[in-house]
């Protein structure tokens, strides 16, 4: 696919048009709107079932073969939040706290990004290796401790209480997004593909339809945040743009660097590309409880995801061909 391709692949595809269908219902004040409930259960299914699926595929690939791509995964985790973290200090001009929350959002990972790059890839048909679902549950985590310590050392942390670093990773370590990737890479790595093969009716034919309604679903959310923009400045949100590129590249070098293939390095571009808005956010809420909603869901929700979803994919894609040609 070239770019123009790849363009075309993504706009027009279910889960991209949900989307903005959502955008759109929310801009013309209609009255969709999804229960909390199936709210819940949608994310529930989409990251087990992402969990079954790269676990099943785990299974009989030994630790010289994921070893390096899930060290270079977590790597990238850990050292995106400190660059963003001064830029946003710095550059942007925002103080410790928020600095801290919102480089916690791009140093961390969307699973419904992941969710929709996986999708791009195969209706282009490109392959993608079966443990890159183990790269998105190790990538989630270390951004977050990572940028929670850096506000706290640089002050933010004067007012915590005793023991807030520790309740911070227990919640992340226990919450539901890495227990139930970590979860299903388990089951499904235990059951091999025999095992999964009973399940696939429900985890696997069905997953792109659910992803299609969810993206619906962040579709609204999105566009009940679009009036946060003003209050965002648009330092924010050319970083909420500029970095995601630039992480995208990187992903895509890395990748290429620790043996993924085209499709592989794909994916860890996008990883390292998204934001985090599941995870992060109730992180942030816990560990600094100071920082503005309206700064990090704006940037991560409202200016990131949907650049990736539409734009950012494809761009990706075409880094990491360039780099699989040179």
């Amino acid at each position: 696919m070239d770019l123009l391709q790849s363009l075309s692949t993504s706009l027009l595809s279910p889960m991209v048009l949900a989307f903005a269908l959502g955008l759109f219902a929310t801009l013309v004040k209609s009255d969709l709107k999804f229960p909390d409930e199936l709210y819940t259960a949608l994310t529930i299914y989409l990251l087990f079932a992402i969990g079954l699926k790269g676990g099943m595929k785990l299974d009989g690939l030994s630790l010289g073969v994921v070893g390096l791509p899930m060290l270079a995964a977590v790597l990238l985790s850990a050292v995106i939040p400190v660059w963003c973290f001064f830029i946003l200090k710095k550059a942007v001009g925002l103080n410790v706290v928020n600095s801290g929350a919102i480089a916690a959002h791009y140093g961390s990972v969307s699973a419904v990004t992941f969710s929709a790059v996986l999708a791009f890839l195969e209706i282009g048909k490109v392959p993608v290796e079966g443990y890159v679902p183990a790269m998105l549950a190790v990538m989630e985590a270390p951004a977050i401790i990572v940028a929670v310590f850096l506000a706290m050392r640089k002050g933010a942390g004067d007012n915590s209480q005793p023991g807030e670093m520790k309740k911070l990773l227990h919640d992340l370590l226990t919450g539901k997004g890495i227990l139930l990737l970590l979860g299903g890479l388990v089951i499904g790595l235990a059951c091999g593909k025999k095992g999964f093969e009973q399940v696939a009716p429900l985890f696997d034919a069905p997953f792109k339809g659910v992803l299609t309604l969810f993206l619906l679903e962040v579709g609204l959310v999105t566009g009940r945040r679009l009036h946060d923009l003003k209050a965002a400045g648009w330092k924010l949100v050319a970083f909420a743009i500029v970095m995601p590129v630039l992480h995208g590249i990187l992903g895509a070098a890395v990748g290429k660097w620790c043996g993924l293939s085209l499709g592989g390095a794909t994916v860890l571009a996008t990883l390292a590309a998204s934001a985090s808005y599941i995870a992060a956010p109730a992180a942030v809420r816990i560990a600094l409880p100071q920082a503005s909603p309206a700064l990090y869901l704006t940037s991560s929700l409202a200016i990131t995801f949907p650049f990736n979803i539409v734009l950012g994919i494809p761009l990706y894609h075409e880094f990491a061909k360039i780099l699989f040609k040179s």
